[in-house]
């Protein structure tokens, strides 16, 4: 176990003294019990059962284990480094932020660094690990546009109907997201490609137009990453105004969208917006962070072929022209979207659970406190720190 050594919990148990996150509301009084790695219920603390062993939690928060479908990294690691050190390092980090499931991604590269980051990925999916649970890949793919490629490595940019994505989807299994740009020659056959393989088509890094964006929708396009960052807003052509994958993100009501929610990527006034138009079922709150995570103001850090610098606590550009990712893990985030965005702590947390595992298709076991999940809990204190954190019933992390 990450940190202090406890001993695990055994039969049946119950989370008492704590204030629940639910969904819609927040709750005390009330335990969470869990039984066999998953939650079997809410209870009034009063009416646990003498076989049932209380677990007191001293006031603090208990949310869902957070999940973050976008992270490349922490600590001086990322997940283009196919190394059993690089995914322990980034996941014991994680789990020590009360993160219990994290989708891995992959910044832009060359197609044999991609792929043989896929192939280890599978092969550690495959066994038991101590720190967060890897749901997946998130592949920020090649297939993007070259004038929105942010802080990605333009060397790599390609696109979609050059014949590479067959090597790509040969890990169909382990892809969970691929970020492309709509407006791309081929890009269409590929959204489809994807819809069809069980893997979510995002649009990222792109210049697209609506109407691109509403021909990928109707090709399977379902999703879209980092509002704001690395997309088209409003183009002029002549004396006609065309919304790009900004306008499509606030309007399109079948599309989930991510925010990164440092409050550096974006004001709040920003952050505001995409919440009031989008709103906590939607928008989904994601780290994006990179190897920067966790380091020092003034650290270098690599990430796909490329050097950053962490800068005013975010990653950026040494030339300061565009940010590179973020140095803020989740947890981090919760205080930011409900005291600065003015967020309902319950809706926040949602933003940061269930709408992601949602996006991910792994709501019906992640994401909430409801009876049958797997027993994924974060334990936290006033400040956003992390006390314990619980995967499938057994503490992975204790402060």
């Amino acid at each position: 176990m990450i940190g202090t050594t406890l001993e695990q919990p055994r039969g049946r148990f119950a989370l008492t003294g704590g204030h629940l996150v639910l969904p819609d509301k927040v709750v005390t009084g009330q335990a969470i019990v869990i039984e066999g790695g998953n939650i079997a219920g809410v209870a009034e603390a009063g009416a646990l059962g003498s076989d049932v062993e209380r677990i007191d939690v001293g006031g603090r928060t208990i949310t869902p284990g957070l999940v973050d479908i976008h992270t490349h990294g922490a600590l001086g690691h990322t997940f283009n480094e196919p190394t059993a050190e690089a995914f322990t390092t980034i996941t014991n980090e994680n789990a020590r932020r009360g993160v219990t499931s994290l989708v891995a991604t992959l910044a832009t590269a060359s197609i044999p660094d991609l792929v043989r980051c896929l192939e280890f990925c599978r092969q550690w999916m495959r066994e038991p690990h101590p720190g967060s649970q890897v749901l997946g890949m998130h592949l920020e793919s090649p297939y993007i546009s070259l004038a929105q490629k942010g802080a990605l490595d333009p060397q790599h940019i390609r696109t979609p109907d050059d014949g590479t994505p067959d090597a790509l989807l040969e890990y169909h299994d382990v892809i969970k997201i691929m970020a492309l740009a709509p407006e791309l020659p081929g890009a269409l056959e590929l959204v489809a490609r994807l819809a069809r393989l069980g893997i979510v088509p995002a649009a990222g890094h792109s210049s697209a137009k609506d109407e691109h964006v509403l021909a990928a929708m109707q090709a399977g396009l379902r999703h879209v990453t980092h509002i704001w960052s690395a997309m088209s807003t409003t183009i002029r052509e002549g004396p006609w105004r065309k919304p790009g994958l900004l306008e499509a993100s606030l309007l399109f009501e079948g599309l989930s969208v991510e925010m990164i929610a440092d409050n550096k990527h974006l004001p709040p006034t920003l952050m505001k917006l995409a919440w009031k138009c989008i709103g906590a079922d939607r928008l989904c709150a994601i780290s994006d962070a990179t190897s920067g995570a966790g380091l020092p103001e003034g650290t270098r850090f690599a990430m796909g072929g490329m050097e950053y610098e962490v800068h005013d606590g975010v990653g950026m550009l040494f030339d300061r022209t565009a940010f590179a990712g973020s140095t803020t893990l989740v947890n981090q985030m919760i205080p930011i979207l409900t005291n600065v965005v003015n967020i309902p702590l319950a809706e926040a947390v949602r933003m940061l659970t269930l709408t992601p595992a949602r996006v991910v298709g792994m709501s019906d076991r992640k994401g909430s406190l409801d009876p049958g999940k797997d027993a994924d809990l974060a334990i936290f204190d006033d400040e956003w720190r992390a006390w314990r954190t619980m995967i499938g019933g057994q503490w992975t992390y204790a402060a």
